[in-house]
């Protein structure tokens, strides 16, 4: 679906007040961002939009599931659990979770499936649906109200300092070089990729891809970055105990 298509729209009414029928515009708009019977993979991890997951795909139902998707689109949904289990029976989802693009499908010797995909829209559950082997239900497409560059929020310059040094420390930390030269300008990008590179307990990631707003996702993502800045700085502070450079006793 075309979002700019639908935001142009929306310009376009509310400069033309006269054509205007809010109720009627509402309906339509409601319908146009409507998914019925989206496939939904309730898993214990958070997606957000533009995030790259791996997934490997060994039980019956997720195996029917995605060789449904591809049959079609290649898209399903991915939502938090809430209560229950990923591997056997129902899981309770979370209503507000993201659909994902399947890229690239491998399938193994033992027949199961490793296939990467990419997050695209937010989405809430408005019904779910056990009447398949697998989870489904219909869900209204759910964009952010954006951050306007107009009213850039003075927020922004300290996120993007807290990103830079949250991914330095990070990386220090488990050995991995991670590139962090060109953080993205626009706030809308940035936003989302601080809560994306956050690693933080699921329900504090579902709060953020919860959020209305894109500058309440700033607010919280701010909140969340000093919070794990400060505990990572305190984690490189402590000596490795296997390293056997160190000396923990005083030699005199």
């Amino acid at each position: 679906m075309d979002g700019d298509h639908i935001y142009g729209e929306m310009l376009y009414w509310t400069r033309n007040e006269d054509n205007f029928d809010k109720n009627t515009y509402k309906t339509i708009l409601v319908e146009m961002n409507r998914i019925s019977n989206l496939p939904l993979f309730p898993l214990n991890t958070v997606l957000f939009p533009g995030q790259i997951i791996p997934l490997h795909i060994f039980e019956p139902r997720y195996h029917t599931m995605i060789k449904e998707c591809l049959a079609q689109d290649g898209l399903f949904g991915v939502v938090l659990i809430r209560q229950g289990m990923e591997v056997g029976g129902k899981a309770d989802p979370f209503e507000i979770g993201t659909t994902a693009r399947i890229k690239q499908v491998s399938q193994l010797e033992d027949g199961s499936l490793d296939i990467i995909c990419v997050g695209e829209q937010r989405f809430k559950i408005q019904s779910l649906a056990w009447d398949q082997s697998y989870l489904s239900g219909e869900v209204e497409l759910l964009p952010w109200i954006p951050i306007s560059n107009d009213n850039v929020q003075p927020d922004l310059p300290v996120l993007q300092g807290l990103v830079k040094d949250y991914l330095e420390i990070l990386g220090a930390l488990t050995g991995n070089q991670i590139e962090i030269e060109n953080l993205p300008a626009d706030p809308n990008q940035l936003t989302i990729l601080a809560a994306i590179a956050l690693r933080i307990p699921n329900a504090e990631k579902q709060a953020i891809l919860s959020t209305e707003h894109l500058e309440e996702m700033v607010d919280l993502c701010v909140q969340f970055l000093r919070r794990e800045n400060s505990a990572l700085r305190v984690t490189a502070a402590i000596p490795d105990p296997r390293d056997r450079t160190l000396t923990y006793y005083s030699p005199n």
